[in-house]
């Protein structure tokens, strides 16, 4: 785990107190960032194509791929920007990219589907 810093006090350290810079101290700490609300396009997965080889697991930079079991099962939405690399190293192209604008509008749509509309 991470030190929490003081900084009140950053001008009393000395050089041994201040944190490294340009390094990661940690390794995975992507989950304490949430970055999905710039994204453009939002990665959708078709679960019949999908044969959970994980190359979208293994190559997502934000660590946005969820796995449970040893399945698949969708993309933590708080992290995911959107880049795309998911889709485009799936070999079944079980993963494709659709307009986040489109994407809020189904979700719409399906909220209103379920109040009976």
């Amino acid at each position: 785990m991470s030190k929490n810093w003081d900084y009140s006090k950053i001008r009393q350290w000395t050089w041994r107190e201040h944190p490294l810079g340009a390094v990661i101290p940690e390794a995975a700490t992507a989950d304490h960032y949430e970055t999905g609300g710039w994204r453009s396009l939002r990665p959708v997965l078709d679960r019949e194509k999908c044969i959970d080889c994980f190359f979208c697991f293994i190559y997502c930079p934000d660590s946005s791929v969820m796995v449970q079991e040893d399945k698949m099962t969708g993309f933590k939405l708080q992290h995911c920007k959107g880049c795309g690399i998911c889709a485009h190293e799936c070999p079944k192209e079980a993963i494709t990219m659709i307009n986040e604008a489109e994407a809020k509008g189904l979700e719409t749509c399906a909220a209103d589907n379920k109040d009976g509309a």
